[in-house]
C-alpha cells in the first residue's frame, strides 16, 4: 500500500474544513454577535466608570460586567447597579 499523495490530503481536510464551517456557522456567529455585545459594554462601563463618581456610583470594568452588558443590554446594567447598591 502506498501513502495517501499529499493533494488528496490537502483536498480532504479542505473539505472537512468546509464541514465544519457550515454546521458551525450559527454557533460560531453568535459568539461573534456575544464578543462585539460585550466589547461595546466594556467601552460603556469605561464611560460609565469617568461620570459616575460624580452621582456616587460606581462600577468595575472588568470581563464579567462587559459580559452582562453583552448578554442582558440596559436591563443587566440596571441589574449590576442595584447589585452594587444592595452590596454596598
Amino acid at each position: 500500500m502506498s501513502p495517501v499523495p499529499g493533494y488528496v490530503a490537502w483536498c480532504l481536510a479542505g473539505l472537512l474544513l468546509c464541514a465544519a464551517l457550515l454546521l458551525l456557522r450559527r454557533p460560531a456567529a453568535r459568539l461573534l454577535r456575544l464578543a462585539f455585545r460585550s466589547s461595546v459594554g466594556l467601552a460603556v462601563l469605561a464611560l460609565f466608570s469617568q461620570v459616575g463618581h460624580l452621582i456616587g456610583v460606581t462600577l468595575g470594568v472588568n470581563l464579567i460586567n462587559a459580559l452582562i452588558l453583552g448578554l442582558l443590554g440596559a436591563p443587566g446594567f440596571a441589574l449590576l447597579l442595584m447589585l452594587q447598591w444592595t452590596l454596598r
